[in-house]
């Protein structure tokens, strides 16, 4: 097969699902003339319908996937030079918020084939000073949670988990996102539903709920007797017509999940058997929802190195991502030189962490996320792929390897 296809994209209208229920809901906000969500109904709507999907007793709407992480580590509220532990291969917009809160990221490995944590590559890095665990379901697949919640309450330590990439994947029967204290999700362009920007937080604790729902509005005690500003945060909100729009994505969510799931089991299919390929481990009873189709690839096996495909996938215009974010998290300057608030390395160098030794970003200590850095090959993903998208993408990894096409 020579022609090149055009796939649908995330990034733009062929790949998202937005029309005329989006600008039926916008325009009946317009027409209230209240855009500001504390006076609206859009936004509270929006909470209440996501609440009920995944059975959380609350969730808070707020402006992006990383406002999310930032309001699920604000509720727990850790002292300066607290510890956070986190995974090594992640967004950044995940982690600044730990510095950003006066912790410290305590990144772990991962399992090299699954690229998510383990509570085998968590617990060595749990300390005294360790406030929470933060979990991310990488790719919408699912962590192995029923170890690391084991792992949680042995040590009394909080799971907040990271959606952001996995709405309505499940584990055992259960939706990610339920499992720990907090659940994290992200509504940007590229994810499952998008508003652009925007994310959301739940819980099942009324505490934890408070505290987020106060962090997201400057701690202003909207609804209470004798409102006062309560503490430091900053202004989260999003407005109706983003919720006006969450609503009519949200409502799409079932069928996106759906269609990805349909169309990622027919690329399975069609790749298995590839010398050296081999697609992202994930738990027994667990069901992803493929933001992106992962595999792993075996140069030994496949005779031509995972930049070269990557390139030949390009040539045929599948805009893959070989390695996926090129280097752990740890390896940024920002963790590497401890760039944080004016020349301070602040809270790395807070008073509390004096005799304490340094933090341990030395990558001869992660060789679960070298390696699954060295050879994961990200698809893009998208539920508007057809069989011959779905076709046309296998036959293109086939033959960057130089293998048969599977029948």
């Amino acid at each position: 097969m020579n022609t090149t296809i055009n796939l649908p994209s995330d990034g733009d209208r062929s790949g998202r699902d937005l029309g005329a229920e989006e600008l039926e809901l916008v325009r009946q906000v317009l027409e209230t003339g209240t855009l500001f969500s504390p006076k609206g109904k859009y936004v509270a709507r929006l909470e209440r319908e996501f609440a009920a999907r995944y059975n959380m007793a609350h969730a808070h709407a707020c402006s992006s996937g990383s406002a999310a992480v930032h309001c699920a580590i604000a509720a727990i509220n850790p002292n300066p030079g607290d510890e956070i532990i986190t995974t090594s291969i992640t967004d950044m917009g995940a982690l600044t918020a730990i510095l950003y809160q006066g912790a410290i990221p305590v990144f772990c490995d991962v399992d090299p084939d699954s690229y998510n944590v383990t509570a085998q590559t968590i617990e060595p890095r749990i300390t005294p000073r360790t406030k929470a665990i933060i979990v991310t379901h990488l790719f919408g697949v699912p962590c192995e949670m029923d170890a690391i919640m084991e792992l949680s309450r042995s040590r009394g330590i909080p799971v907040i988990e990271d959606c952001a990439q996995a709405f309505d994947a499940t584990y055992k029967g259960k939706f990610v996102g339920t499992m720990g204290k907090i659940a994290c999700y992200s509504f940007q362009q590229g994810k499952h539903m998008t508003t652009g920007e925007g994310g959301m937080v739940t819980t099942n604790d009324a505490d934890l709920a408070r505290r987020m729902f106060l962090f997201i509005n400057k701690a202003w005690g909207y609804g209470d007797k004798n409102p006062d500003h309560y503490f430091l945060a900053p202004n989260y909100r999003i407005s109706e017509i983003i919720g006006a729009v969450a609503l009519a994505q949200f409502a799409k969510l079932s069928g996106v999940v759906t269609r990805r799931r349909a169309s990622a089991a027919k690329f399975t299919e069609k790749i298995s058997g590839i010398p050296g390929i081999t697609p992202q481990k994930r738990p027994a009873d667990s069901n992803p929802v493929f933001w992106r189709y992962c595999v792993n690839i075996d140069e030994s096996k496949t005779g031509v190195g995972l930049t070269e495909i990557a390139a030949r996938m390009k040539a045929a215009g599948i805009f893959t991502a070989p390695r996926y974010i090129g280097k752990p998290a740890f390896e940024c300057q920002i963790f590497r030189d401890k760039v944080t608030f004016g020349n301070s390395s602040w809270p790395y160098t807070d008073a509390s962490r004096t005799g304490l030794p340094p933090v341990d970003y030395d990558r001869k200590n992660f060789p679960g996320s070298i390696k699954a850095l060295s050879q994961v090959l990200v698809i893009p993903w998208n539920e508007f792929y057809t069989d011959e998208h779905v076709e046309y993408i296998a036959d293109r990894l086939h033959a960057s390897v130089g293998a048969e096409v599977a029948q």
